[in-house]
Formats: C-alpha cells, structure tokens, sequence
C-alpha cells in the first residue's frame, strides 16, 4: 500500500523559506508513469497545484508560483521535497503531497482525478 506523508516546521516567518519533505513508502518515486505532486489549500481559497515531479526527475511548476518554487528529490531515501521562498500570509495553506498515475499529467490544468494516492497534509502557516 502506498503512503506519502509530509513533514516539516508548522510555522515559517514572513520572507522566509517554506521546505516540506514527503517521504513515499510502498512504491518508488522513480517508477514510471507517475507523478508526485505538491498542491496546497488555502483557508477560503481554491485547492492550487504548485508543482511536480517526474519518475526521471523532472519538475514543472504552477506559472504563477514559479519564480519562488523548487522542488527536487532523494532517490536514496524515496522522498521528494518542496521549497517555497519569501513567503507571505497569503501562503499560509495545508500543504499535501499525491501521487498523480497516468502515461499524461492532468494536474497542472488543475485536473486532480488521477491522483491515486494524498498524503494527510502539514498545515503551515506564514507568521511573524
């Protein structure tokens, strides 16, 4: 049974760095056809795909979130992280990793059906 669950600081200060790890067990991130997602929700928002990445370790991003997203990967460890810089507020969300299966991604058109698996979700919010 696959599981993903996120983790990292709850709190994270204004202008910082946002980083959360999800750490995959019961399948490997670098199996073909799927994809491993960080999307996010926002209280009294919609649900925003921020960004994936590939079996072979490519990631694509939101357009709008671009300049301040990264996300990478550690094989070694069967994780995939996230980073969101100079944060605000606006970013306090819940932040969720998922597996995306599929020969094509949906999820950049904001097209979550085919996401098979969610993590629990980390809950961070942007305070000074």
């Amino acid at each position: 049974q696959v599981q993903l669950r996120e983790s990292g600081p709850g709190l994270v200060k204004p202008s910082q760095t946002l980083s959360l790890t999800c750490t995959v067990s019961g399948g490997s991130i670098t199996a073909n056809s799927y994809y491993w997602n960080w999307i996010r929700h926002a209280p009294g928002k919609q649900v925003e795909w921020m960004g994936a990445i590939t079996a072979n370790g490519s990631a694509y991003y939101n357009p709008s979130l671009k300049s301040r997203t990264s996300i990478s990967r550690d094989t070694s460890k069967n994780q995939f992280s996230l980073q969101l810089s100079s944060v605000t507020p606006e970013d306090t969300a819940a932040y969720y990793c998922a597996r995306e299966s599929g020969p094509r991604s949906r999820t950049m058109r904001g097209d979550y059906t085919n996401i098979d698996h969610w993590g629990k979700g980390a809950l961070v919010t942007v305070s000074s």
